[in-house]
């Protein structure tokens, strides 16, 4: 980590760190809010595992969890809970019928589709309060910020596990 060298400087990493932390609580709470309607049949964790399987498609359960960097037995319970609501089944794969697949199902697509429908519903008012020059300001502040933590730049659309960053080695900013 880079020194800092005057009072001022520390002051305005203490400013920026705040204003980063104040964000990121309001980034959850829109977060907990687009899983309002359905937290009764997923938790956070689940839904972060059915995003991946509807990104990724047909997954293997270790690969699933290495993306998630869970246990495999945590992965396992995580999908059990999933196949019972619904929102996930197994199938035998095709290249080898020793291995089982897990996949999305119809109604857990849907689920990630409204969730992140109503995440991005809520960012977008809040980014249109802001004037233009904030909007700018914003993006450029938060690009920085994420390229200076190893996030790679989230695809344009409504991206996926790859866009939530949720794929991804923190370590070298690959795919897991």
């Amino acid at each position: 980590m880079a020194e800092i060298g005057t009072a001022g400087e520390q002051d305005d990493v203490d400013a920026v760190t705040r204003a980063v932390l104040t964000a990121s609580r309001l980034l959850v709470a829109v977060s907990a809010r687009s899983l309002a309607e359905v937290e009764e049949r997923v938790t956070l964790a689940q839904f972060r595992m059915l995003v991946v399987l509807a990104d990724d498609g047909p997954t293997k359960l270790v690969a699933l969890a290495d993306a998630l960097h869970v246990a495999p037995s945590t992965a396992m319970r995580m999908v059990d809970r999933l196949i019972a609501a619904g929102l996930a089944d197994r199938q035998p794969n095709p290249e080898s019928r020793r291995e089982t697949l897990l996949r999305v199902t119809e109604e857990g697509r849907r689920t990630v589709e409204t969730v992140m429908a109503r995440r991005r519903s809520e960012i977008a008012a809040i980014v249109r309060r802001l004037r233009p020059a904030q909007r700018l300001a914003l993006v450029e502040g938060l690009n920085a910020f994420s390229e200076a933590g190893g996030e790679p730049s989230a695809p344009g659309g409504s991206g996926g596990s790859l866009a939530l960053g949720w794929g991804l080695n923190a370590a070298t900013g690959r795919e897991a």
